[in-house]
C-alpha cells in the first residue's frame, strides 16, 4: 500500500497523519504527528468470536517508550522497558472512556487498539493526539465502530484567554485545563483539572471547544474518504442455531423488561 499524508488544523495547529506504511497487518494503523510528537494508532479485531464472553472484550493500551524522548535506560544489564507508568495507565484509560460507549455491546470479536509514542518533543502532549489516532484507525478500519470523534483540550489562561491544546508549559498557570471528546452535538467523554472557576466560564469552555472537536473529525473523514475499508458484520447470527440463541436471548430480555420495570414511582 503506497503511504498517503493527511494534513489539517485543529485548535491552529497542524497535525498530520500518515497511513500506508507501518503495521500492515492491522486492521488499520496511521502516524499521527503535531510538532515533533508523533504517535503510532493501530487497532486489531479477532476474526472468531470469543465463546462465553459476557462482556465486549475491548483493550486499549498505551504505550510510552524512553527512547521517544531521546533517552536509553541505564540499567547495566536489561535494557528493555519496564511496567508501564501511571502516566501511560491514565492515558489508556483516557482513550478507553471516549471510544468504549461508540461499540455495539452485542460485538463478542476481542477488539485491541494500541498507541505507542515513538517521538515526544516535550510541548505536546501525546494524550489528545493519541485519542484521535485511536478514532481515526477505529474509523479507517473494518472493526464496527459508531464513530468518528474528535478530541480537544482547553484551557484558560491568567489573562482570560482561551487556549486551544497548550503546550505543558502554557499549562503551568492556566487556570483549568478541560478535556472533551466527542462530535459538536455530543460530547460522549469529559476530563477536568482546575483549582477554582467560576460555572459559567467552565460552560463558556465547552461552548468553545466543542467547534474545534469538528476540525479533528473533518481529518478523520478526510483519511476515511480516501483509505477506508467497509465495516464487518460480525453481530447478525451467520448459523440456524445462532439465530434460535438469538431469538431466544430476545425472548428472555422481553420477559425480563417486566421485572426491571419499578413498582413505586415517585410523585
Amino acid at each position: 500500500m503506497q503511504e498517503q499524508i493527511f494534513k489539517g488544523l485543529v485548535g491552529g495547529k497542524e497535525i498530520t497523519i500518515k497511513t500506508g506504511k507501518f503495521a500492515q497487518s492491522a486492521n488499520a494503523s496511521c502516524l499521527i504527528q503535531c510538532g515533533e510528537t508523533v504517535l503510532l494508532a493501530t487497532a486489531v479485531m479477532s476474526k472468531e468470536v470469543k465463546p462465553g464472553m459476557g462482556y465486549f472484550p475491548l483493550m486499549v493500551d498505551y504505550e510510552e517508550k524512553l527512547y521517544a524522548a531521546g533517552r536509553i535506560k541505564g540499567s547495566r544489564f536489561v535494557k528493555r522497558e519496564g511496567r508501564p507508568t501511571d502516566e501511560a495507565v491514565l492515558v489508556s484509560r483516557f482513550i478507553d472512556r471516549a471510544i468504549r460507549p461508540l461499540f455495539d455491546d452485542r460485538i463478542t470479536n476481542e477488539v485491541q487498539v494500541m498507541v505507542t509514542a515513538l517521538a515526544f518533543d516535550g510541548e505536546n502532549d501525546p494524550d489528545i493526539l493519541g485519542l484521535i489516532g485511536a478514532s481515526c484507525v477505529l474509523h479507517m478500519s473494518d472493526i464496527p465502530w459508531n464513530g468518528p470523534i474528535g478530541a480537544v483540550r482547553i484551557s484558560k489562561s491568567q489573562n482570560d484567554e482561551w487556549l486551544i491544546n497548550p503546550t505543558y508549559q502554557e499549562r503551568k498557570t492556566t487556570k483549568f485545563d478541560l478535556d472533551i471528546a466527542g462530535t459538536p452535538e455530543k460530547i460522549v467523554m469529559i476530563e477536568a483539572r482546575a483549582k477554582e472557576a467560576p460555572e459559567e466560564e467552565i460552560y463558556n469552555a465547552f461552548q468553545t471547544g466543542r467547534q474545534y472537536l469538528k476540525e479533528a473529525i473533518d481529518l478523520i473523514e478526510k483519511v476515511r474518504t480516501a483509505t477506508g475499508k467497509e465495516k464487518k458484520d460480525v453481530i447478525s447470527p451467520k448459523t440456524e442455531e445462532e439465530k434460535l440463541k438469538q431469538e431466544r436471548k430476545e425472548e428472555i430480555e422481553k420477559i425480563a423488561e417486566e421485572f426491571a420495570t419499578p413498582l413505586f414511582l415517585e410523585a
